[in-house]
């Protein structure tokens, strides 16, 4: 999967799928991981983010398939993850947040990889809207994230 989506007013932004998972490319991730939950996911202490930032590399390592949305000097600025008919992951670098990044690498993995289904932090209230706006409707709740912490996820699916 590859192609340019044009957004108004911004750069080109080119989206593709990545097999090879290179040391550098991971670590580009990583900061566009850490950048987008610094700006959404503000019930986490500074702490508790550098401590997850630790799994996020073998997250990316471990996903069936990756997408990257880069900008027009094809610097990554956006990621998401698919595995069975789950989005995995999905973060936006927060500098493109509001720029239709998202929701265009959201529907590429809805319409071309079979997303049905995703888990997003209770106390994200920002994603579960976003995610409302595209079509998910909330299906369940868990208590705690998939690492017994404290944080409630809500399961959602398209109807």
């Amino acid at each position: 999967m590859s192609e340019t989506l044009g957004e108004s007013g911004d750069p080109c932004v080119r989206v593709r799928e990545v097999s090879e998972r290179s040391a550098a490319l991971v670590e580009a991730l990583v900061g566009v991981w850490e950048r987008s939950v610094r700006a959404t996911h503000l019930f986490l202490s500074d702490g508790e983010v550098r401590s997850i930032r630790e799994y996020v590399p073998q997250a990316l390592g471990g996903v069936a398939r990756l997408v990257v949305a880069e900008d027009g000097a094809g610097a990554p600025i956006a990621f998401m993850g698919v595995e069975d008919g789950a989005l995995e992951m999905l973060f936006v670098d927060a500098a493109w947040r509001g720029r239709g990044v998202g929701r265009r690498l959201l529907g590429l993995g809805v319409e071309r990889l079979g997303v049905r289904r995703l888990t997003v932090n209770e106390q994200n209230p920002q994603a579960r809207g976003f995610y409302e706006r595209q079509g998910f409707r909330v299906c369940g709740r868990s208590e705690t994230d998939g690492q017994g912490r404290p944080y409630p996820l809500l399961h959602m699916r398209l109807p």
